[in-house]
């Protein structure tokens, strides 16, 4: 009777193991690569079509800004997750400027001491313009630290942004 069962379990054994082999493909299916340098930046389309309608007198009016050195502003870093391209962004004081579909801005930007060691703060309203629901609510509203961002992140799916330092205040 001990013969008979484990003559039964060899037969199954070899039904499953010789079933395996059958349906088994002999092809090694590969995915075509990926050519990163042919990526684009998910925002560098926006900025495209912006500059293009940018006029002389806002370009010009942008420069004297850029060249104006007791304009207090923000130094910004923000980062496309998808590409890991970083920009660096100025953002002036209660001025809107756009990264990607994001709308920025700084309300107050200072330095605070603390344990003897000078740290930069900010009020930043962040808006995200591709989510139309409603206008007046801002995906960040909120003091940044530019020593520890993780106190208050900044949290979107595809863009990062993170406080360096505060400018002329």
């Amino acid at each position: 009777m001990i013969l008979g069962n484990n003559f039964k379990i060899f037969l199954i054994l070899i039904f499953f193991s010789s079933s395996y082999f059958l349906h088994a493909e002999q092809k090694i299916i590969t995915s075509p690569l990926v050519n990163i340098e042919k990526i684009k930046p998910s925002f560098e389309d926006l900025q495209e079509e912006r500059e293009k309608n940018i006029s002389s007198s806002e370009i010009k009016e942008r420069k004297k800004k850029e060249n104006n050195i007791n304009t207090p502003h923000a130094e910004l870093i923000g980062l496309d997750k998808i590409t890991a391209k970083s920009t660096k962004l100025i953002v002036y004081l209660n001025e809107l400027t756009r990264f990607g579909p994001l709308e920025i801005k700084i309300l107050q930007c200072g330095k605070v001491k603390k344990n003897n060691k000078v740290d930069d703060i900010a009020y930043m309203q962040v808006k995200d313009l591709t989510k139309s629901e409603n206008e007046k609510v801002f995906i960040f509203n909120g003091w940044t630290f530019a020593s520890d961002p993780s106190l208050t992140p900044f949290d979107h799916a595809i863009y990062d942004l993170q406080l360096i330092n505060c400018k002329k205040i």
